[in-house]
């Protein structure tokens, strides 16, 4: 396993969209999702995908704390991963979420995103997977499924006014 580097804003790798796993149990990907687990590991983020990396592929993988997952229909879990992920909302309610980033390292921004995503795909073991998910854990997929897109948080913002260094906001919070 090894640590990769992660590519930041302004990497043309983050701003296309990312090619679709031909073989979702190809040596090379489970290579690439081990690296992936420890990079992430190193970084202390809660998501990554496989763009972010410098691998444009249709990868990402996430977890949710416990000290962030909120309720019974947003349970804490281990590092899920999903390979050729595709997600939906589930109705139109939308709320901000507050978001940092591993490529836009230093901010947070508000965003707008679904409570609610379906969500199927493969897992690292090449298993079909599905389900729906809310809450954080939502947020985190929206997020990393907007990366495969070539899509950062700040374009999803509807007012830049939201976006501030870490210890601006967390010190003051966002303009309401």
């Amino acid at each position: 396993m090894a640590i990769l580097k992660i590519a930041r804003m302004g990497h043309p790798v983050l701003l296309r969209r990312a090619d679709e796993v031909a073989d979702v149990t190809a040596p090379e990907i489970t290579s690439l999702i081990q690296d992936m687990m420890e990079t992430l590991k190193d970084a202390g983020g809660v998501g990554l995908a496989a763009p972010q990396v410098h691998v444009s592929k249709r990868v990402f993988l996430y977890f949710v704390p416990e000290s962030r997952s909120e309720g019974e229909e947003d349970p804490p879990c281990d590092v899920q991963v999903l390979i050729n992920p595709v997600l939906e909302p589930v109705g139109e309610e939308q709320m901000p979420r507050l978001e940092g980033c591993l490529s836009i390292p230093g901010l947070r921004g508000e965003v707008p995103r679904y409570r609610r995503v379906r969500y199927a795909g493969y897992d690292q073991k090449g298993k079909p997977v599905e389900g729906v998910a809310s809450g954080f854990r939502a947020n985190v997929m929206q997020h990393e499924m907007d990366h495969l897109d070539g899509i950062l948080y700040p374009m999803r913002m509807d007012d830049l006014g939201k976006l501030g260094f870490d210890a601006e906001v967390t010190r003051y919070g966002v303009r309401t």
